[in-house]
């Protein structure tokens, strides 16, 4: 949240987490607890493909 500036979970959840979650670009490390305090999330391989491809054009 720090890194692009949000201050509000809720609508840092709803705006960018979600969505990236939906599109199968993240994924949770504890899909069965999704509100644990030790949650992270870790890009996918179509995750690592999005970013290399948007990062070389």
């Amino acid at each position: 949240m720090a890194l692009i500036g949000r201050t509000d979970r809720t609508k840092f959840r709803n705006s960018v987490l979600n969505p990236l979650l939906d599109a199968g670009l993240i994924e949770m490390t504890i899909p069965d607890k999704p509100r644990s305090s030790k949650q992270k999330y870790r890009l996918t391989e179509k995750g690592k493909t999005f970013v290399t491809t948007e990062h070389t054009e």
